[in-house]
C-alpha cells in the first residue's frame, strides 16, 4: 500500500508500507493492505510508519490532521509533524 504524509508547507513521506497506525480521534487505529475505506480526524499523538514486513517502523509525531484511506492509498494530511 502507498503511504502519503503531508503537512502544509512540504511532502513528509512517500513510498510503499506495510502498515500505519494513526491517532484518531476515538483512539490509535492500524492501517493495512485491503483496508476499507475511512476518513477520520486525526489528534495529537504518534503515526508509526513500519516498512519491509513489520521489521522497520518510523515513528512520527503529528500535531493534528486528517487520514483518507483508498483504493490501498493512505493520504495523511498533518498540521504539523516531527520526526522521531
Amino acid at each position: 500500500m502507498i503511504l502519503e504524509i503531508l503537512t502544509p508547507d512540504k511532502k513528509v513521506f512517500e513510498g510503499e508500507v506495510a502498515s500505519v497506525t494513526v491517532p484518531g480521534t476515538m483512539g490509535s487505529f492500524e492501517i493495512l493492505n485491503n483496508h476499507a475505506p475511512i476518513i477520520s480526524t486525526l489528534e495529537d499523538g504518534k503515526l508509526i510508519v513500519r516498512t519491509g514486513g513489520n521489521t522497520k517502523q518510523e515513528v512520527y509525531l503529528i500535531h493534528g490532521g486528517v487520514v483518507e484511506v483508498l483504493n490501498n492509498k493512505v493520504m495523511v494530511l498533518a498540521e504539523g509533524i516531527t520526526h522521531r
